[in-house]
């Protein structure tokens, strides 16, 4: 295990507490008002933050490759934000 490992769980402990936050807020406040456009923001912050999840658990619990993790969680981010951007144009 190398240093910079503590770090980086840290900071992934970080992006999914603040991301579940945000996707919480988002679903409470699409509950609220029924607006589509508020669903599908709570839907991109979900998979963003689920792509962390799942790239941190291959990463750390699975012991496998990184450079899939990277990819499983770069697809993720990419969908994800794809659908906040969808969000920000929808009625």
């Amino acid at each position: 295990m190398s240093h910079i490992t503590p770090l980086v769980v840290a900071f992934k402990t970080l992006t999914l507490v603040m991301g579940g936050l945000i996707t919480y807020l988002a679903a409470k406040a699409y509950r609220r008002t029924g607006s589509p456009a508020l669903r599908a923001l709570a839907l991109g912050f979900g998979i963003v933050t689920a792509g962390a999840a799942i790239a941190g658990a291959l990463d750390q619990l699975f012991a496998g490759d990184q450079s899939t993790a990277l990819a499983i969680e770069s697809a993720l981010t990419t969908i994800g934000f794809g659908v906040i951007l969808y969000s920000l144009y929808a009625d």
